[in-house]
């Protein structure tokens, strides 16, 4: 993929709102490439930190947490969300009927 694809991505996922998630299939989705879900997530890993996205925003589609070498650990990532109105069922997963973001206003 190229760099391109990489800014596509950053600039949806800069867009999703506090309060809200996305997986990384909606992502690749919404770009026009629904089998590029591996390379978003290639994206995040290599977002720049200058960025400040809201990665930890971005999760699988079951609503599970990031690995613990993204964030440091998937309590961290879970924290950060708590903090921010994201509601958890009780396997620890998003409640992703709630949660899920209905998408950008543009790309």
């Amino acid at each position: 993929m190229s760099k391109d694809f990489f800014q596509r991505v950053y600039k949806i996922v800069s867009q999703i709102p506090e309060g809200k998630v996305a997986t990384y299939g909606q992502i690749a989705l919404l770009l026009g490439e629904p089998r590029s879900a591996r390379i978003v997530g290639w994206a995040m890993k290599a977002a720049p930190e200058e960025l400040k996205l809201p990665c930890h925003r971005v999760v699988n589609k079951f609503g599970e947490m990031a690995p613990s070498y993204v964030f440091g650990s998937m309590e961290f990532q879970r924290d950060v969300l708590i903090s921010e109105g994201i509601t958890f069922k009780e396997n620890l997963c998003i409640d992703m009927k709630k949660h899920l973001w209905s998408g950008p206003k543009d790309i």
